[in-house]
């Protein structure tokens, strides 16, 4: 491949992708990185005034975006992402579910509350949000969603039972989704990050900060910035022969010390 050829596999342009918990973390950083290859984004993230914000920064840059506040566990929000989508910027290409709810309760504390707040989320709301698109991603000819794990799913989840038990149940439904959705020429991949300087992270105490930068073999936080060249690798035609996969960015934490 000639170099055009190669950037051209890169190329987002014209493309619309929703991005949930777009407003901060890794998905205002997949967002921006997006729009700077020329796709139209929407910003699907509770805060209305942080979506705003989101969307000035991408404009800022000459780029495109949509702000959509949207709670994912909702899914009467959701259906109303993807109609307000559509009837804004005509349809969708790229479905990239990152927005998640990592409550944490040790085994013998966590309740039914608790456990519905936290699959909704991370496991309902993502598998629910494709539903509803997928209309649509069937008329793309670049059909793609992308769906964001945690490296946990590889680890024993300590304290963290649920988030990782219901990535680990979208690490199911990413392999599932591939293998029905292949017919109609939509492609279905995750990224599991490991330690990402994200609030998520940096909200926990030092210890659970330094254990998590510890497990890894790059011993810092990942920048945010340093997922989005993996999410545009599936976003786009760069990954055109790959589906039902999970691309590990986690600084080595699942390769071991």
């Amino acid at each position: 491949m000639r170099r055009d050829d190669l950037q051209q596999t890169f190329d987002l342009t014209d493309r619309v992708a929703i991005v949930t918990g777009g407003s901060r973390g890794i998905g205002l950083a997949v967002a921006q990185g997006f729009a700077a290859m020329g796709a139209k984004v929407v910003i699907a993230s509770r805060k209305a005034d942080a979506c705003a914000e989101a969307v000035r920064s991408i404009e800022a840059e000459g780029g495109t975006a949509l702000a959509v506040p949207t709670h994912v566990g909702d899914l009467d929000g959701l259906a109303a992402l993807v109609d307000i989508t559509v009837a804004e910027l005509g349809g969708i290409d790229i479905v990239f579910n990152n927005a998640a709810n990592p409550l944490a309760l040790p085994i013998g504390s966590i309740t039914p509350e608790a456990w519905e707040k936290s699959f909704d989320a991370n496991l309902r709301g993502p598998v629910f949000l494709v539903q509803h698109a997928l209309p649509h991603l069937k008329e793309s000819p670049h059909a793609a969603v992308v769906n964001i794990l945690t490296a946990g799913i590889y680890t024993s989840g300590r304290y963290l039972s649920m988030y990782v038990a219901a990535k680990t149940a979208m690490l199911a439904y990413t392999r599932s989704m591939a293998a029905e959705l292949a017919p109609f020429g939509i492609r279905v991949n995750a990224i599991a990050p490991g330690a990402v300087a994200t609030q998520m992270l940096l909200a926990m105490d030092d210890a659970s900060q330094q254990a998590a930068v510890s497990a890894q073999l790059i011993r810092r936080m990942a920048d945010p910035d340093e997922m989005v060249p993996g999410a545009v690798f599936l976003a786009s035609d760069a990954s055109s022969f790959m589906t039902g996969q999970t691309l590990v960015l986690d600084g080595g934490m699942t390769t071991g010390s």
